[in-house]
């Protein structure tokens, strides 16, 4: 997804053209087809084709050395109370690699071939644009589905481990990664039964839910979903990390009150937290804005109010899809950075160069003080 936000958008297509129509000669009138020939432009050039082989390599490699970092963990805790949590982890990162390179590489395949030349290049719903806007919203629920259901296992092993022990297996938990696929796969597959539609966005290099031109009430009831599902999925996370923070700290001040024992923090259950507020916080400002722009978008165009504002809602969307592009590099680094060893050397990093900075001052005064005393004795004698 991040090889679309490196093509130029500085200037938007004229005419308002509708996103369902079909761009041929048969059905469309004599008029509107030559003025459509005369005011449509095509597209200029990606501003930096580097940039986005670039973000496509980093977020390649981004990913696989969180598979890898996982699998060994995996491998190392499969007997543990962190392999689910690992398991969530690993198939988590999983699909940000293959919706970081599936719908990426179809885009860089459309520009390549050259066919980003306006919406008059292509058919509004043909095959690719169909498999790209399927892809976009498959990997798009994803991992803010993952990321609810890893939120939620978490807050059930921070507050009832018991229940936990008994109810969360690995077998279980891949039964509901299977189920999480297959609710994102049925929601972006919903177009095909004639439930909302993809169709090319500006500046026509990328595909997704109609949102602005001749919506209908399908459009809108697709979109109302789609968001609806992410940001409920981001809510219920919150709420989540927020329990299982929440007692984490407690369960440390019990601890040092020396009151209770029964529910002391362990380690790894702060890493775990940790990472997930971190995943939470990406997915957060990553995924909002475009969820909200699409929104906002097909309620004033349905509803006609959208007037000469389609300009900035079509730089909204844009925008919305850069950012939400990120989530996929970002997802990766969260689990890497906010490791309990990655931690635990910046640590001690820290913690030694601050006492060697003690230490070089402390021997700093002691030589000062020294040296003054000599001076003193010199200028007596």
């Amino acid at each position: 997804m991040l090889a679309m936000q490196h093509y130029n958008s500085s200037g938007l297509a004229s005419p308002n053209l509708l996103p369902n129509q079909t761009w041929g000669v048969e059905g469309v009138p004599a008029m509107a087809w030559r003025a459509n020939i005369t005011t449509e432009r095509p597209m200029p050039p990606p501003s930096n084709p580097t940039a986005a082989g670039l973000s496509m390599t980093l977020g390649i490699l981004s990913n696989i050395v969180a598979l890898v970092i996982l699998a060994k963990a995996f491998a190392r805790l499969r007997r543990r109370s962190k392999a689910t949590f690992l398991l969530f982890a690993s198939s988590l990162v999983a699909t940000d690699f293959a919706g970081h390179v599936i719908p990426g590489a179809l885009v860089l395949r459309l520009y390549s071939a050259g066919t980003a030349t306006g919406p008059l290049a292509r058919a509004a719903t043909d095959a690719p644009c169909q498999f790209l806007g399927g892809s976009m919203v498959f990997f798009g629920l994803c991992p803010l589905f993952l990321g609810c259901a890893m939120a939620a296992e978490r807050c059930l092993g921070v507050t009832q481990p018991l229940l936990h022990a008994s109810l969360v297996t690995t077998a279980r938990t891949k039964m509901a990664l299977a189920l999480i696929w297959l609710l994102a796969l049925c929601v972006a597959f919903l177009p095909f039964f004639r439930l909302g539609a993809y169709t090319y966005q500006y500046p026509w290099t990328w595909c997704f839910i109609r949102v602005l031109g001749e919506t209908q009430e399908t459009d809108v009831a697709f979109v109302m979903l789609f968001s609806g599902l992410g940001l409920a999925s981001l809510t219920v996370a919150l709420v989540c990390n927020t329990i299982s923070g929440v007692t984490l700290v407690l369960a440390r001040l019990r601890k040092k009150c020396k009151t209770c024992y029964r529910r002391s923090a362990k380690s790894h259950d702060i890493e775990m937290v940790a990472q997930l507020v971190g995943i939470m916080i990406t997915s957060c400002i990553c995924w909002s804005p475009l969820l909200i722009f699409g929104l906002m978008s097909v309620t004033r165009s349905y509803s006609g109010s959208i007037g000469s504002d389609q300009d900035t809602y079509r730089r909204l969307m844009v925008m919305g899809v850069r950012l939400a592009s990120w989530n996929q590099i970002l997802d990766p680094w969260v689990y890497i950075l906010l490791r309990q060893a990655v931690l635990r050397k910046i640590y001690r990093i820290t913690k030694s160069r601050a006492s060697f900075k003690n230490s070089t001052f402390r021997h700093w005064d002691i030589s000062s003080f020294q040296n003054s005393e000599k001076i003193n004795t010199v200028n007596r004698i």
